[in-house]
């Protein structure tokens, strides 16, 4: 009867024992995840900043100099096709936008969007998908609506690459934080604002579409 006893009390030890760990273990488990970090949200731009940005778009490369001016509501992409012409894309606010060469062709196209330029926390509500090292940088790694996808070092919290849903990539080479372009750059051609050319010229056309390849980017009405 003594082992019998003896054996039910070992049990019950034991059960209670088990019992223990296992809330201890839910209880470890539950402070654990609700301390977890959450996941990293992408920096907002600053206000001003100036970026050269390498772009490849089908095989055709482009250099870019960007000029974001969020305080004075405009935007500035000076676009170099290799070899080719300069397109200069001016964007303001208001959603007017210029296209126009400054060369003795002086093309120029404008356009009206319903909204204006990117704000400053354009990303916020990515999707973030983690870290992935890229151009010798490792990024946290976000998705915006399956338009961009937006690397950003993990360091410097300065952004590196960018990836768009048409397979277009552009690689950040410098990112100068403050650098502002003087006002008289941000003025449009006396041309621009003369009798607009017919919007089927196929010259203008195709340097509007084939080049203005950032066109869209800096633009809200892609649902950034």
């Amino acid at each position: 009867m003594a082992s019998a006893s003896s054996f039910a009390t070992k049990a019950t030890n034991s059960i209670s024992l088990l019992f223990f760990i296992s809330i201890f273990s839910l209880s470890i488990f539950s402070i654990t995840s609700s301390n977890l970090p959450n996941n990293p949200i992408p920096t907002p731009w600053p206000h001003q900043f100036h970026s050269i940005l390498v772009v490849n778009n089908s095989g055709s490369n482009q250099i870019i100099n960007l000029w974001y001016d969020w305080t004075n509501g405009r935007n500035f992409n000076i676009i170099r096709k290799q070899l080719g012409e300069v397109l200069y894309d001016l964007e303001w606010n208001n959603g007017t936008s210029f296209y126009y060469t400054l060369d003795s062709n002086k093309k120029c196209k404008t356009v009206k969007f319903e909204v204006g330029i990117l704000r400053p926390n354009w990303l916020e509500d990515a999707n973030y998908l983690g870290q992935q090292k890229v151009d010798g940088f490792l990024c946290n790694v976000w998705e915006k609506v399956d338009f961009i996808w937006y690397y950003e070092d993990v360091v410097t919290k300065k952004p590196i690459h960018w990836v768009f849903y048409t397979g277009m990539e552009a690689h950040v080479m410098t990112f100068e934080v403050g650098a502002v372009l003087e006002d008289a750059n941000w003025q449009a051609p006396s041309y621009c604002f003369e009798k607009k050319e017919k919007e089927d010229n196929p010259k203008l056309k195709s340097s509007v579409n084939g080049e203005s390849s950032m066109e869209g980017f800096l633009r809200g009405s892609m649902g950034l």
